[in-house]
């Protein structure tokens, strides 16, 4: 059973510092387009109707959640009911991937010392060299790969690269088929709607079906 305690759900959660484009690389995924101003998250849920082919349908939740200290209890409860984590950093921002090592650790002790299916997200992969870029790819994944026997992606989501690779290394961990159809471009047309459970108003869902 899933760790959200509800069957036939999988939740995958967003962790990072603050800043870093979980909530841009999230809303890149989900709608196609890229947000310019940044705003703060507390803690968003966003609810997907995933169909593998061949099997039952499949409520897929991504948490994004706040990248503040302010919230530990939060962030907590959401580390110990998710299935799946990406960690983001920026690569233009070594604090960030410091935050990444220390999110892993977090999890790893509440989850008991057992290994958790973690993705670490090179977030702003767009940025060159002289453009702020001091985290190099390939330094990153030796530590990630060969020490953390973990899965390393780099995305962007002002381009667009790479956005749904997130998402298919994170769906792939939780052994569930990972080839999104091209309904993931089109769900820039899927309006929010409210959520059958009340949540707090920072919350909601889209619905849209994954094959």
């Amino acid at each position: 059973m899933s760790l959200s305690g509800r069957p036939n759900t999988v939740r995958l959660v967003f962790l990072g510092a603050a800043g870093v484009g979980k909530s841009a690389l999230i809303h890149r995924f989900l709608h196609d387009s890229f947000v310019h101003k940044y705003t703060r998250t507390v803690e968003e849920l966003h609810v997907l109707e995933y169909e593998p082919a061949g099997s039952g349908k499949i409520r897929l939740e991504i948490l994004d959640t706040s990248g503040s200290y302010s919230f530990p209890a939060m962030r907590e409860l959401s580390i110990r009911h998710s299935d799946a984590f990406a960690l983001v950093y920026a690569v233009d921002d070594p604090g960030s991937l410091e935050e990444v090592k220390r999110l892993r650790d977090e999890i790893l002790r509440l989850r008991g010392g057992k290994s958790a299916p973690i993705t670490v997200v090179g977030s702003k992969a767009d940025l060159k060299d002289t453009e702020g870029r001091v985290l190099l790819a390939a330094d990153v994944m030796a530590t990630v790969e060969n020490e953390w026997d973990a899965d390393f992606v780099e995305a962007s989501a002002r381009t667009g690269g790479n956005t749904v690779g997130v998402f298919r290394a994170l769906l792939q961990q939780v052994n569930l088929p990972h080839r999104l159809s091209p309904a993931v471009w089109r769900r820039r047309d899927t309006l929010p709607r409210p959520a059958v459970k009340k949540r707090p108003p920072l919350k909601k869902n889209n619905s849209c079906v994954l094959s």
